[in-house]
């Protein structure tokens, strides 16, 4: 976890960067900070004709993209002097980080240039069909890397005590092997599994069994489900645990699936507390 690539949208992103520092500090990464502004032009309704390009709608959207970008800029480089980072120089022994801007749509940017970073770190989306949620699915459809998603209130720390949401899926078992560097490190790990959460594969023992050969100090259990959903069990064990860390396989069920039934990573997307690491 030595590259991380934090999305910096506008100025609200401090709870973001705090989650990256924490990553930063544990393995002495290097951040780079990417804001990415769409050069798209609006479309807006112009008549009986059908559609025409508004010019003051785009200058408007325009001028705010670019406040945005200053606002995450300015937001980024106090946060980094704050904290001692060293900023724009080489990577050294410890933690480094520089700022990065480019042209087009957040999402599709993340998703592309994702691609030749140990690790992207994104927001938690406050609310479903948003640019926060689009850039969250590009980044794990698109760029073939291991996704952190930053809760809105910082944590204290990250990766001591991790549970890992098992259902015995290739995307689970994907998200542990990319989240490895961090159960190596962590003091305790919890592998959770659910009733009717489960796909054919092996048990939460198993996967415990194989990470303790590991030298990880892992457990394994599996959850009744008592009438909960399999993405609420995941969120209240890793809560009684006081989990730092939660690591889960995305969209084991198809993204379309979960958007009109539900499912336990559109649960943890919209509803996780803690950090965690998704995959697909």
């Amino acid at each position: 976890m030595r590259t991380l690539l934090a999305v910096v949208g506008d100025g609200t992103a401090a709870p973001l960067l705090e989650t990256t520092l924490h990553v930063a500090k544990r393995f002495s990464s290097r951040i780079v900070g990417l804001n990415a502004q769409t050069t798209e032009y609006a479309v807006v309704f112009g008549g009986e004709m059908g559609f025409s390009i508004s010019s003051e709608v785009d200058r408007t959207l325009e001028r705010e993209g670019h406040d945005r970008r200053e606002q995450a800029r300015a937001l980024f480089s106090s946060f980094m002097r704050q904290h001692g980072i060293s900023l724009g120089g080489p990577a050294g022994d410890g933690p480094s980080a520089e700022w990065r801007e480019e042209s087009g749509r957040q999402n599709a940017v993340v998703g592309a240039l994702g691609r030749v970073f140990d690790l992207i770190i994104v927001e938690r989306p406050a609310k479903l069909a948003s640019l926060a949620e689009a850039t969250l699915e590009d980044a794990l459809f698109e760029s073939g890397r291991p996704v952190l998603m930053a809760p809105p209130n910082a944590h204290s720390g990250i990766g001591e005590r991790v549970l890992v949401a098992w259902n015995g899926s290739t995307e689970t078992a994907r998200t542990v092997a990319f989240a490895m560097p961090f159960l190596e490190r962590a003091a305790s790990v919890q592998v959770v599994s659910v009733e009717g959460g489960m796909t054919p594969g092996p048990s939460a023992e198993d996967l415990a069994l194989n990470l303790t050969r590991h030298g990880i100090p892992a457990i394994g259990r599996h959850v009744v489900a008592k009438g909960r959903t399999p993405g609420q069990i995941y969120c209240d064990e890793a809560q009684a645990i006081g989990a730092d860390l939660m690591v889960k396989g995305a969209y084991t069920q198809s993204r379309l699936r979960q958007m009109i039934f539900g499912g336990a990573t559109r649960h943890i997307i919209m509803e996780a507390t803690m950090p965690v690491i998704l995959a697909h």
